[in-house]
């Protein structure tokens, strides 16, 4: 009887220092807002693994700084509690440069970038090495109101140019809705001018010190993509300067823009209001949709990439699990999910195919090629000094000077690596 009270009180005494029940390893995801696509995901992954873990998720802020802001400090303190995060393509060199990252696995890279788009893939590496998983991919497309175009005789059919729909916008005495409001879309929209024309506005993405940073922001594709910048901007309406993506969509919508750069989020957003009854019918049919303007006529369009891939933190204890994790997130079914319920286009092909995904999305095959096109933002471990410095000189761009504002801001940049100058 002895014994057994001794070991009573000994199981006792373990469960009191132990402090939780046994139970499979928690593995934290931090998540960019949504509308609830990734906590559903979470969940469905969680009953998938069998007790092999549990997805937990944590909702980071609403701007992309921010959510960066936030992982960085965490991660700079060995944060452990960090097993999965989404990341905005743009900062993932950083994260990467900074150790912050568990090695990608070579069997999950060849396994989980299996048909994926081109875009996606290079948003995801660094130094030529895939250094997250991608997850959804998202790009913009040149969006027009058929009413309006018809009458301008030009074919949306065919790639258009940017002077094109410029003129045409002028012709029929309308306007384009476009970003220029100073934010991050200001350095979405350059980017992909810059590209567009055959350009970079960095040139060496991962010098071993900032004040390395070799910029192609005086090349002639700089200079048009300002010039571009500058004309849409008298074309742009009274707003132009404080227009945001949703501003945009709005006034496309409302008819007073006959094309708009935008994400896909434009459709579901139009689909939704004639489902509530507070748009007619007739706007969703006049909606039609292309591949982002050229630059130059007969060079394919470079348009924006966007989405978000899954970084492994690297001071996980579970760095297996959560790559294990990370592949049941990123499987095709639930990017097909994913996309249908959230409206966050996919990373893989195959699900632009997919029937149901074409009958919700018609523009599907379009959004596919456009990532397949598409380009990142500067990658560099110096993407937020980069930004910030474009968003500051850019800004507003009806006022820039095109010859005179790419080498500006290029002197402004190395100045703030340099520490020379502040933003």
């Amino acid at each position: 009887m002895l014994a057994a009270g001794v070991a009573a009180a000994a199981l006792v005494g373990l469960a009191g220092c132990g402090g939780a029940p046994a139970g499979p390893p928690v593995l934290n995801w931090y998540i960019n807002p949504d509308d609830g696509g990734q906590a559903e995901i979470a969940a469905a992954c969680t009953a998938a693994s069998n007790g092999a873990y549990r997805i937990e998720v944590s909702t980071l802020p609403r701007q992309s700084s921010e959510q960066r802001q936030q992982l960085i400090r965490r991660l700079a303190a060995n944060d452990s509690s960090i097993d999965i995060m989404s990341i905005d393509p743009p900062y993932i060199p950083e994260f990467a440069e900074a150790g912050f990252l568990a090695p990608v696995p070579q069997d999950v890279a060849q396994r989980t970038t299996a048909g994926v788009v081109n875009s996606a893939k290079e948003g995801a590496s660094w130094n030529g090495e895939l250094v997250t998983v991608p997850f959804w991919a998202n790009t913009q497309l040149l969006w027009y109101r058929t009413s309006q175009v018809a009458a301008t005789g030009l074919d949306m059919s065919k790639p258009v140019t940017w002077d094109q729909v410029i003129a045409a916008a002028q012709r029929q005495n309308s306007t384009i809705a476009a970003q220029g409001i100073r934010a991050e879309s200001l350095t979405v929209w350059l980017n992909a001018l810059v590209e567009s024309g055959g350009g970079e506005i960095v040139t060496n993405p991962s010098p071993e010190d900032p004040e390395g940073v070799e910029l192609g922001l005086d090349s002639p594709a700089a200079t048009k993509a300002a010039e571009i910048m500058k004309n849409v901007s008298a074309v742009g309406g009274p707003g132009f300067s404080t227009a945001s993506e949703d501003e945009n969509s709005n006034a496309f919508q409302a008819g007073d823009a006959m094309f708009q750069v935008n994400w896909p989020f434009v459709w579901g957003k139009v689909k939704s209001a004639v489902e509530d009854g507070t748009v007619d019918q007739a706007t969703l049919d006049d909606f039609g949709w292309a591949i982002y303007p050229q630059v130059t006529a007969g060079h394919p369009a470079a348009p924006p990439y966007g989405g978000i891939n899954l970084g492994v933190g690297a001071f996980s204890p579970h760095v297996d699990l959560a790559y294990d994790a990370t592949e049941c997130i990123v499987s095709e079914e639930n990017q097909k999910q994913y996309f249908l319920t959230n409206g966050n286009p996919a990373a893989k092909t195959s699900v632009f195919t997919d029937p149901e995904v074409v009958e919700e999305f018609p523009m599907a095959p379009v959004i596919a090629q456009s990532l397949q096109q598409a380009k990142p933002r500067p990658q560099t471990a110096y993407y937020s000094e980069v930004s910030e410095s474009i968003q500051r000189n850019y800004h507003p761009t009806a006022g820039i000077d095109p010859p005179g504002v790419g080498p500006a801001t290029a002197a402004l940049i190395k100045a703030v690596l340099a520490k020379e100058e502040l933003l």
